[in-house]
């Protein structure tokens, strides 16, 4: 397993330095699920039911719900949007288990692109400061977009440390 990640600057402006800590997470993630097929990818470390393929199909989910329907207002990107969120609230985790692994990495990385493009339009139409279209249900604030990429990063951070463990539970490799 080669770690292709970019480390995120030392010395930079906000928006460099969040967008480089985000991308270095995303790379995280895809580097503890590179190279493992299917099977491997639904394995599950008991007594959790978390997978690393669910871990992809739930981080592409993220960034749909984050920079999509929260912070443009714009529905979730498909296969997210007909999902019967009601009948399985955990759909996105579940589901995981029936994808191939080249259709979980290929989803995580057009929710990735999509995010990107999304985040390209509101850093030039606001910059960090700019309000997210949805508010909070619990303060009926809006989100600021420097607030979301500092939540998209600790999201990626949480979820790294599990892939972690479950990387080493697959196959014994173990990375930082």
């Amino acid at each position: 397993m080669t770690d292709h990640r970019t480390d995120p600057p030392v010395s930079a402006d906000e928006v460099a330095t969040l967008r480089g800590f985000l991308d270095f997470h995303r790379d995280t993630l895809r580097w503890k699920t590179s190279g493992l097929d299917a099977a491997e990818l639904a394995h599950r470390l008991p007594p959790s039911s978390m997978t690393l393929g669910g871990l992809l199909k739930h981080l592409a989910f993220v960034e749909s719900q984050w920079f999509s329907q929260v912070l443009l207002g714009e529905p979730l990107m498909a296969p997210f949007d007909t999902a019967d969120w009601a009948e399985d609230r955990d759909w996105d985790w579940t589901s995981a288990a029936g994808d191939t692994a080249v259709e979980l990495r290929m989803l995580f990385d057009r929710a990735v692109a999509a995010s990107d493009a999304i985040l390209d339009a509101a850093l030039a139409d606001g910059g960090l400061d700019r309000l997210s279209a949805r508010a909070s249900s619990q303060t009926g604030e809006r989100w600021t977009l420097r607030w979301i990429l500092v939540h998209m990063i600790e999201e990626y951070a949480r979820h790294n440390g599990h892939a972690d463990l479950l990387r080493e539970a697959v196959d014994g490799t173990v990375g930082e």
